[in-house]
């Protein structure tokens, strides 16, 4: 009989205290990183928009394709001025990092957010 008592009193103390859970949202999102590292392309300069920095090239299919690269080293400013107009139709050799978070937005989808980052370029 004790032990039923026991029992009783310890399946009531789980199930009121479950009832106590709340969701504030914070927990039911989540972050994941998907990396590329040392990734190269070669490209002609087209100038820097407010979303990041536009360079051209051309697929394999021979159609020409727009790369923006949202974050650039301080190291590759500080040797091409990527903030003028000097530079545009300049062809160059990119090597970048692609940084692909995936979070959950306030219904549950999945929200992708791509980030590359120049961390090499040299003139061709």
């Amino acid at each position: 009989m004790k032990k039923i008592v026991m029992l009783s009193g310890l399946f009531a103390l789980c199930f009121f205290s479950a009832s106590f859970v709340t969701s504030d949202g914070i927990n039911d999102m989540y972050i994941t990183n998907s990396d590329q590292e040392g990734l190269v392309v070669y490209a002609s300069y087209d100038g820097k928009e407010d979303y990041g920095y536009s360079f051209v090239t051309k697929g394999k299919d021979g159609m020409e394709y727009t790369l923006t690269f949202q974050r650039v080293e301080e190291s590759v400013l500080k040797a091409f001025d990527l903030n003028s107009e000097k530079l545009v139709g300049t062809k160059f050799k990119i090597t970048f990092n692609k940084t692909i978070k995936v979070t959950k937005d306030e219904h549950g989808n999945d929200d992708e957010e791509e980030i590359n980052t120049i961390t090499l370029l040299e003139k061709v």
